[in-house]
């Protein structure tokens, strides 16, 4: 991907995995719908990743690997995926309303084929006490046409 030279040393941040996901992840965020997502903890251990930490900024990149937003991380939480709250998941924006919506979608993607490949697990499944990781971010900076131009430039 190439990145504009003002954002190239901010990481990814990074929603699902390429394709129709993660256009309606990225768009949900880009129209205000979505401020908030969920990860499994897993993926920062097994990744040998640091955990976000609020004030952290990222570049938010669409299906085509084109960087469309810089975001800014505002607050983080790890807690019991059980412990996940209705505010949280109407956050993500993806229209639920209750929480066993909002976690049977999430179950749906995290006990799918493209998570498990990536976590080298075949047989990968969540529940109650799977640690999450609870991302609230803002959009500080739109790149509407991924070549990083201001809006209106």
């Amino acid at each position: 991907m190439t990145r504009p030279q003002e954002h190239s040393d901010l990481p990814q941040f990074t929603l699902g995995f390429p394709g129709p996901l993660r256009d309606r992840l990225v768009s949900a965020v880009l129209c205000g719908a979505k401020t908030t997502t969920t990860s499994l903890l897993t993926e920062y251990e097994r990744g040998g990743e640091p955990l976000p930490r609020a004030g952290r900024r990222a570049v938010l990149p669409d299906s085509a690997d084109r960087p469309v937003a810089v975001i800014e991380v505002t607050g983080v939480r790890v807690v019991r995926l059980a412990e996940v709250d209705p505010a949280h998941a109407r956050a993500e924006g993806e229209g639920h309303t209750t929480v066993a919506a909002w976690r049977a979608d999430h179950e749906t993607f995290w006990h799918g084929p493209d998570l498990r490949r990536e976590l080298g697990d075949a047989d990968f499944s969540v529940d109650d006490d799977t640690p999450v990781v609870l991302e609230r971010f803002r959009v500080v900076e739109r790149l509407p046409d991924g070549s990083g131009a201001a809006p209106g430039s």
